[in-house]
């Protein structure tokens, strides 16, 4: 099994968190939270979704420095 690490931002939006993960958000990879430790355990599930797409579909999985 191979491992991957994901750059994630987690910023502060009035009432409640943003997260996203810059190299899959044009995938869907951004989500919420009314904390930020929600936020995080969103965006952890965003992103194993989102991989999980990217891999039933037969695409590359993006890495950082990767275009």
């Amino acid at each position: 099994m191979k491992t991957y690490v994901f750059r994630v931002v987690v910023e502060p939006d009035e009432n409640r968190w943003i997260a996203y993960c810059p190299i899959l958000e044009d995938k869907g990879g951004a989500t919420w939270g009314y904390t930020r430790e929600e936020a995080l355990k969103n965006i952890k599930e965003v992103i194993d979704l989102t991989i999980q797409g990217i891999i039933e579909r037969g695409e590359v999985i993006p890495v950082f420095g990767r275009v």
